[in-house]
């Protein structure tokens, strides 16, 4: 009986021991979880032109930089690369927009070009001898004659016309001819030619001190062709601005 109460007793014994050996052992903490992924960089965008103010028909640069994007546009131009640069020539001002989209957000980034217009260049007004050759007109005559004829009034009245608006010219009428008939005839003629005209402007309105004439005949050819249409030319009763 006693052998038994002894087995007990340390059977006791050694769940007692047991059991406290296995309340004294440390527990595991289970691991921490993984760190949550850093957020992504949000993108950055620049853009500029130079020059940034140019005239009509100029051209300018632009010219941009970025990053952290994957889709980059300008408007007007397009789809970019991430850093370039390009010429662009604007009629009108103009302020260029760029957009850079990724997976951190969007940024944006403008440049501002004015585009002046040029003043108008002056031209400057003809001067009165200028506008003397671009409007009186020289007086043909039929051969070997030295009346005005009919076909001629309406050069002869706009000569007149411009004279008199033009108070303060003074002119030589230099009577021509051609070749044919000898030199003193045609002196003879192209004086008489001179002088019909003379007396036309003087008639038409027009002082007679502003007046001078000349005769060179044959001897100062307008045209040196030995033809109807040349001969034609040379004769006539020209206009000379008088400084």
């Amino acid at each position: 009986m006693k052998q038994l109460t002894s087995k007990w007793t340390t059977l006791i014994l050694a769940l007692t021991v047991v059991m406290m050996l296995g309340a004294c052992k440390k527990k595991v903490a289970p691991p921490p979880p993984p760190p949550p992924p850093p957020p992504a960089a949000a993108p950055t965008a620049s853009l500029t032109a130079s020059p940034n103010t140019i005239q009509r028909g100029q051209s300018t640069t632009l010219t941009w930089e970025t990053s952290n994007a994957t889709d980059i546009s300008i408007d007007g131009i397009g789809a970019v690369n991430a850093s370039g640069s390009q010429r662009v020539t604007p009629q009108d001002s103009t302020t260029y927009h760029l957009v850079a989209k990724g997976a951190g957000g969007t940024q944006e980034a403008t440049a501002r070009v004015t585009v002046t217009v040029p003043p108008p260049v002056a031209t400057p007004s003809p001067t009165e001898e200028e506008m003397f050759s671009q409007n009186v007109k020289d007086i043909y005559f039929d051969y070997d004659k030295y009346d005005i004829a009919s076909a001629q009034q309406g050069a002869l009245q706009g000569d007149i016309s411009f004279l008199q608006q033009h108070s303060g010219i003074r002119i030589t009428i230099e009577g021509h001819c051609d070749e044919r008939g000898s030199t003193e005839y045609n002196l003879a003629l192209g004086d008489n030619r001179a002088g019909a005209v003379r007396s036309a402007l003087v008639q038409g309105g027009i002082s007679a001190d502003r007046i001078r004439t000349i005769s060179y005949g044959k001897e100062r050819p307008f045209c040196s062709e030995h033809t109807e249409e040349c001969w034609q030319q040379n004769r006539r009763a020209h206009f000379v601005y008088e400084k």
